[in-house]
């Protein structure tokens, strides 16, 4: 019996990064789920026809939060390996799975990197580049990929050691508790970085400005309650706000 090694897993989370490479209306992220699962196969199918048939079949629709599809990859090659060995009687079983943990994981990817770490992040970097130092990118970028990079580094083997039960353990209460924390600290940075814009050096701003950051930091909040603002809405909005503040500055 063929069983995945560690090797094979390290490959698939090689890969990864190129998960969305081919991302399409049809599928999304399927073509690149099958390029990303092709080292399992290769290892669990000697036969290359049955190898083609099951690479044809991860080709279907998916779509994920796509950082965690690093933990649906590995649960997947679980139940793969379960089923090149006879242990899963259908192919049903492996894409409800699939499907099950594609709709599940943005539910808490989501929270996590887009509405709270990635804004904490960049709160962190203007921080420092508030003061004219380069600093303010290198932490914003470390800051963010020191949980995206070990999620996806680590997610596969994770996934795989767990299988189909990989958010039915301790992970989902940690992933929580991780945006609980960054929510928290976040909301915290922004009212340093406000406090550093409104009063530089101890001198406090005028009122023209005091009154154009405020009112961006409004429109800002209520930006935020639409269900998905574009990052090319924020980007637009950031530069017509710096625009106006730099010019009644």
């Amino acid at each position: 019996m063929h069983r995945v090694t560690g090797r094979d897993l390290a490959r698939v989370t090689a890969r990864t990064p190129l998960l969305q490479a081919t991302w399409n209306y049809e599928r999304q992220q399927g073509l690149g789920w099958a390029w990303c699962f092709a080292p399992v196969l290769e290892r669990l199918y000697p036969d290359a026809a049955e190898r083609r048939a099951r690479l044809a079949a991860h080709t279907g629709y998916f779509n994920t939060q796509p950082t965690l599809a690093s933990l649906a990859l590995g649960a997947v090659a679980s139940l793969e390996e379960d089923r090149a060995a006879g242990r899963i009687g259908d192919d049903e079983s492996v894409a409800r799975a699939k499907s099950m943990l594609g709709s599940s994981l943005p539910a808490l990817g989501d929270r996590l990197f887009w509405f709270t770490l990635r804004p904490f992040a960049a709160c962190l970097g203007v921080l420092f580049a508030l003061r004219g130092s380069w600093v303010g990118a290198l932490a914003l970028w470390m800051c963010y990929n020191a949980v995206h990079l070990t999620l996806r580094a680590r997610g596969v083997a994770f996934g795989y050691a767990h299988g189909a039960h990989v958010l039915s353990g301790g992970l989902r209460g940690r992933l929580e508790r991780a945006v609980r924390g960054f929510s928290t600290l976040g909301a915290a940075l922004v009212g340093v970085v406000v406090a550093s814009l409104l009063v530089p050096g101890g001198m406090p701003q005028g009122l023209s400005y005091q009154a154009t950051l405020c009112g961006g930091l409004v429109l800002g909040l209520l930006t935020a309650q639409r269900a998905r603002p574009t990052p090319t809405h924020w980007a637009l909005g950031a530069g017509v706000l710096c625009l106006a503040a730099a010019w009644i500055r």
